[in-house]
């Protein structure tokens, strides 16, 4: 799209209920620190979704908005070729949801989805999962802890060969039992975490960044990166203090371990 690293907000229209949209602000500005030329665009569910973008990210998203963009996004075709063609993909709770082979609709109703990632996604038994949402998660060719928040009703199973974006500490993430985050395919990272979790996490923004630019060039103001780094440390100890804390609840009054 041009000599400039270009970035696309899916359809913020249908699919930026929460927050989702700061993934592309803090990608964005850590390209504009480093003098790296951006073009930032959001396109909404009524303009033509351009092909042959850098990065695109799908945010979360209502039951009936997301099935409306699911319908768009298997009638266009535009991200199944953007995959194959190796442009990067960062797809967020419903955006994970869409990608899959099929997702349900409020009245329970198997809803297609655009079939790229080998997941689907059904009703969750129980609660909803709302809260903090820890995992450990390979960045760079290191293990990583990283941070967000997730808010769904869906349980997403992946098939046999499909390979999770991270293992969950603190948190459900794809479900109660498979203690499991996400899925990695190709340059696809999707997970249940909102925050956004760019904001949360510079490392996993950065290392996206690298993949389409190569090695990246530091941020002048150290201060700027060292707040970065602070913040996601104490995202972290919270996040784990949270754990210890219900884990401590448990024993006291007799409860078995297990989420509710």
């Amino acid at each position: 799209m041009g000599d400039s690293i270009s970035i696309v907000t899916v359809y913020p229209d249908l699919l930026g209920t929460y927050g989702d949209g700061g993934n592309a602000k803090v990608l964005a500005a850590r390209l504009k620190l480093r003098g790296i030329a951006v073009t930032s665009l959001e396109v909404r569910s009524s303009d033509p979704l351009p092909a042959g973008a850098d990065i695109y990210l799908v945010g979360g998203g209502e039951d009936s908005p997301q099935v409306e963009a699911s319908k768009i996004l298997s009638r266009t075709r535009v991200l199944h070729r953007a995959v194959e063609n190796g442009s990067y993909v960062l797809a967020v709770c419903a955006g994970l949801q869409i990608f899959g082979e099929y997702f349900v609709d409020s009245e329970g109703n198997d809803v297609p989805g655009l079939a790229i990632l080998d997941c689907r996604s059904s009703k969750m038994p129980g609660a909803r999962a709302v809260g903090e949402l820890l995992v450990k998660t390979e960045i760079d060719g290191k293990e990583e802890l990283i941070v967000g928040y997730e808010n769904h009703g869906s349980s997403t199973q992946l098939g046999p060969d499909a390979k999770p974006f991270s293992r969950v500490v603190v948190g459900v993430g794809n479900s109660r039992t498979a203690k499991t985050d996400g899925i990695r395919y190709k340059n696809v990272i999707a997970t249940y975490m909102h925050g956004p979790v760019l904001a949360r996490n510079a490392e996993l923004a950065d290392s996206i960044l690298r993949g389409v630019f190569g090695e990246l060039p530091a941020i002048a103001d150290r201060s700027l990166s060292n707040l970065a780094r602070q913040l996601h440390r104490e995202r972290v100890a919270a996040a784990l203090k949270s754990r210890k804390a219900k884990s401590v609840g448990r024993a006291t009054v007799g409860l078995p371990g297990r989420e509710r």
